[in-house]
């Protein structure tokens, strides 16, 4: 998206929500002045999201650290880590990331890494700084990320499954791990069935088709252009039947 049509998208959203939550926008870029310009057009946005750059030629510890140190001093945001493990083309490693987890105008984690070493370097940051918040990127095991101190989730599919979220939050606040694993297991099976299977290969067509039959979306047209097999479509169609008060629960 361009900076014009996410100032416009945060204006559209901030209206909408009418101060019921806070507004998060990813901008993430490839140099910490890309960033901070995102961050300077988004007017009416709470938390800008900052991911590991999608490209970054000599990616050393030493140029990683100034990216990150820059952003952070400089940005009149608070900012969230969005930490994607192997899915970004940057590593962060431990020396970069323990100066982030550090800073101050750091205010939120977003894990997607599903790494078990990455999980635990987070929660010993969060002993150090109570306010840090953690939120769980990875939808695919919430569970367990919860149970080991996690403050919540932060998803991408939210718009489909947070009230299967909303009720696994509930059962494991009632000391139901079972419960909340049987609820898990069912999201888990939706989401591979709109997303075409465990790799995904109807990802976000799928995902947007599913919200046009749903009546949420007007159009499941996409940037990325991704297919929407036959099989994908047909397995759409029984969810939207079988989930139905997880999908519209109002």
């Amino acid at each position: 998206m361009t900076d014009r049509q996410k100032s416009q998208l945060v204006s559209a959203v901030r209206e909408a929500a009418a101060g019921r939550f806070r507004i998060a926008v990813q901008v993430t870029d490839n140099s910490a002045e890309r960033v901070l310009d995102q961050i300077a057009a988004l007017d009416g946005a709470d938390l800008a999201v900052v991911a590991q750059p999608y490209l970054a030629m000599n990616a050393t510890p030493k140029r990683m650290r100034a990216f990150y140190e820059v952003i952070l001093t400089s940005s009149p945001l608070p900012i969230c880590y969005y930490e994607r493990g192997r899915a970004s083309a940057v590593e962060i490693t431990e020396d970069v990331l323990q100066p982030i987890l550090a800073h101050p105008n750091l205010v939120m984690v977003k894990d997607s890494s599903a790494d078990p070493r990455r999980k635990d370097a987070l929660l010993k940051a969060r002993e150090a700084r109570s306010n840090l918040a953690l939120l769980l990127g990875d939808e695919f095991s919430c569970v367990d990320y919860l149970l080991a101190g996690y403050d919540g989730v932060m998803l991408g599919g939210a718009i489909l499954n947070a009230s299967y979220v909303a009720e696994i939050v509930e059962r494991l606040s009632a000391g139901d791990v079972g419960g909340a694993r049987t609820v898990e297991s069912r999201m888990i099976a939706m989401l591979h069935g709109v997303y075409g299977g465990p790799d995904f290969p109807c990802w976000l067509n799928g995902l947007k088709s599913t919200l046009v039959r749903l009546g949420i979306f007007q159009t499941s047209n996409t940037y990325l252009d991704y297919p929407l097999s036959s099989d994908c479509s047909q397995m759409i169609s029984r969810l939207i039947e079988s989930e139905r008060s997880y999908l519209l629960p109002s």
